[in-house]
């Protein structure tokens, strides 16, 4: 009966795995070796290099761009994102009825399409758009939102932030439905109230939601592509260069398939580094409030 029960198992997931091991695995594995070679893409011949892509992202400039733009973005999106979709979660937490289709509809905006998206805020911030016509007419400012190494960082970090803060929001709004009302009361009768109460009480309880937020927002930095790849191309000087618009340009623009790859899995490693980090952080600040 046990061996017919495992072996319906891993018949009920062989179409998973067999997944898995096509779509995930073998690409993973062929990456790899590809990473060791000057394969551009094209031609049926390459030879091993070993280490000599890794040693050329090492010191190259738009690598180096690419790895301090992240974590540019990541300093503006991440705070950004946080406390626009808790303040929204807890908006829609205090509201006596339809937070459902309130919820629903903030949600919208994740649906989007970021290319869609990008076309929609390229229009806007183009020098004839309204926006700038007024501008340049009642304040006399004439802002190249795009073209300037300050702004254009910006621009998307507060785009994606609205994309996601609906999103975010909802994990929020779960945490706060989580928490206990014999919490607020027993938080009241120690003098727990007003701000205190949110301090020291909601923000501990609402851990886990922070710490699942955090994590996906950290992540998504690393992922950046069609929003700078529409709005500025990775320019202006290199503001807006992603770790994924330097693997593209790599890898299919100038056919440089190994070196591509190469700098594709020190993103894996930066990414799995950095996430670490931030989860450490995260269950340190938990730990002190009794999430264990």
């Amino acid at each position: 009966m046990n061996k017919k029960t495992t072996w319906l198992g891993w018949l009920f997931a062989s179409p998973y795995l067999i997944y898995t091991l096509i779509f995930f695995l073998f690409p993973l594995l062929w990456a790899v070796y590809l990473a060791f070679t000057n394969w551009n893409i094209i031609a049926p011949d390459y030879e091993m290099v070993g280490f000599q892509n890794f040693l050329e992202a090492f010191f190259s400039k738009s690598v180096r761009a690419a790895f301090l733009v992240t974590y540019k973005f990541m300093l503006m999106f991440v705070p950004i994102v946080i406390a626009g979709s808790l303040l929204l979660a807890l908006i829609i937490h205090s509201l006596p009825r339809l937070k459902g289709l309130f919820a629903v509809g903030y949600f919208l905006p994740y649906l989007a399409s970021g290319v869609a998206s990008s076309i929609v805020v390229n229009g806007v911030l183009s020098y004839n758009s309204p926006l700038n016509v007024f501008f340049r007419k009642h304040l006399g400012l004439d802002i190249d939102w795009l073209g300037s190494p300050i702004l254009a960082p910006l621009v998307i970090a507060l785009m994606m932030a609205w994309k996601f803060v609906g999103y975010y929001a909802l994990l929020f709004l779960s945490g706060l439905e989580s928490i206990p009302k014999e919490i607020y009361e027993a938080a009241e009768m120690d003098g727990a109230v007003g701000w205190k109460r949110f301090w020291y009480v909601t923000i501990p309880m609402l851990h886990p939601a922070f710490y699942t937020v955090t994590i996906l927002a950290v992540g998504l930095m690393f992922g950046i592509f069609t929003e700078p790849y529409v709005l500025t191309g990775g320019g202006p000087d290199y503001s807006t260069h992603t770790w994924q618009l330097e693997i593209y340009n790599q890898a299919f623009e100038r056919l440089n398939a190994g070196y591509g790859t190469a700098i594709a899995i020190i993103n894996s490693v930066v990414t799995f580094v950095s996430i670490l980090v931030f989860r450490k952080l995260l269950e340190k600040w938990g730990a002190r409030h009794g999430w264990e």
